[in-house]
């Protein structure tokens, strides 16, 4: 249609550029042919941290920020928390319609059949201090994984990548459970296969000398809520990273492990456990005004409030705090809980956070239920990242199989010297930098 594309006036040459519109964007290809001569590259957008760049189709998540909307394969995230298992919601994320009931037996058994680590594996874990951070075991560890399974290189095969899949999501959760008692000097607990998803990552964390595990139902349904609120959220930093290390035709393990290398960062997954550290310095629910006025005045942050993409309530959120109370039922109420309610109660009251739409986002009660289940605030990240391999599989599979998709390079705006030519050595001034290291 005539109407259907974007007029664009260069004003350098006063040549006028009719750019077609492409499922409400322009492609950023199409600007190359705005041009000054024939020598000129062509233009290029700015745009740093991708504010306003779409890098691919998707059709695995769907949210609408001003509106406070999260859906998976267009579920709403309510629904999905309320009625489906995380094991459910990977098998969505990945195939992309809900499982029968067949369906989901046999995708249940897949992955459980995976939940063993191979002996290579325990003894690399073995090798870390004792001291080591969960989330650098767990880094490692994944990667680590591509080296017991080569076939995972046959990236081309449907077949073979649903079998590392497999893998991936039945070992994160071992792998996980093991930084854990390792930090507490603890022996390795074996999977057992008669639990469920959860139910067995407790067993794995928490068994001593019982002969059989039994998880309390609550707390085990709680965590599976949690899961399958953080199994994916479109095209974040973690995410990303998946596809664009994907995009080189990396196996799936060593793509997995840069995720959530980039997950591990305190503004991705780190930041529930900054929200504890605020809430400790915060104390008590009475010194909660005092705190709010000090951040009205620049001093210090709001931690769990407001979202890159989230400018209403966070929908996990309103989940979460629901969890929440469910949890202190068994654990036992945590003071943390009182303050959290009383800052969230003023923050949304406050014309000063409402106008500048800080909702409480997932993180914000997120830390204080795991650390009630008696999680250490280290551990977060990783619990984070069991969930998100669901998703990361997802955006990698999508990735894979999409004719459009080519290695990730972006451009770059050069800012350096032009051409120089080198001074030798006994000509050079004393004021040059030295980027020698000891």
């Amino acid at each position: 249609m005539e109407n259907d594309c974007l007029s664009i006036l260069d004003k350098r040459t006063n040549t006028n550029y009719e750019v077609p519109f492409y499922k409400g964007t322009i492609r950023a290809m199409d600007l190359r042919k705005i041009k000054t001569g024939a020598e000129d590259f062509g233009l290029m957008t700015y745009d740093p941290a991708f504010m306003n760049t779409a890098s691919c189709h998707s059709s695995i998540t769907f949210i609408d920020g001003d509106k406070g909307i999260l859906r998976y394969r267009g579920y709403p995230i309510e629904q999905l928390a309320e009625k489906c298992t995380f094991l459910e919601v990977a098998y969505l994320l990945i195939c992309g319609e809900l499982p029968t009931a067949e369906q989901l037996k046999a995708w249940v058994n897949k992955v459980t059949h995976h939940t063993m680590l191979h002996e290579s594996t325990k003894h690399f874990l073995e090798g870390f201090r004792y001291d080591a951070h969960p989330m650098g075991m767990f880094i490692s560890t994944v990667a680590a994984l591509a080296t017991i399974y080569p076939d995972a290189r046959n990236i081309h095969d449907a077949e073979s990548r649903r079998l590392q899949m497999y893998r991936l999501i039945g070992k994160v959760p071992t792998i996980a459970a093991y930084t854990y008692r390792h930090g507490l000097g603890y022996p390795y607990v074996y999977p057992d296969n008669d639990l469920s998803y959860t139910e067995n990552f407790m067993n794995m964390l928490w068994r001593m000398a019982e002969p059989k595990y039994q998880a309390n139902p609550v707390l085990a349904r709680a965590l599976d809520v949690l899961f399958i609120l953080h199994a994916d959220h479109e095209q974040n930093c973690s995410a990303n990273v998946m596809r664009s290390v994907g995009s080189s035709q990396a196996d799936p393990f060593v793509a997995t492990a840069a995720a959530a290398a980039a997950l591990s960062g305190p503004l991705h997954g780190g930041a529930n456990e900054e929200v504890l550290r605020m809430l400790d310095e915060i104390g008590a629910k009475d010194h909660v005004p005092a705190y709010i006025k000090g951040i009205k005045e620049g001093k210090g942050k709001l931690m769990g409030f407001g979202h890159r993409v989230y400018k209403n309530y966070d929908p996990r959120a309103r989940i979460i705090k629901q969890t929440a109370e469910q949890v202190f039922e068994i654990t036992g109420k945590n003071s943390k809980l009182d303050i959290a309610l009383e800052l969230e109660r003023i923050a949304l009251e406050d014309e000063y956070f409402v106008k500048r739409k800080l909702y409480p986002n997932v993180d914000f009660y997120s830390g204080i239920i795991y650390q009630a289940m008696g999680f250490h605030p280290e551990m977060f990240t990783v619990l984070f990242a069991i969930s998100r391999t669901a998703g990361w599989l997802a955006q990698w599979e999508e990735m894979v199989n999409d004719p459009e998709q080519k290695i990730s390079r972006p451009r770059q705006i050069y800012t350096g010297h032009e051409i120089r030519d080198i001074v030798p050595m006994e000509k050079r001034g004393s004021s040059a930098i030295s980027t020698s290291r000891p």
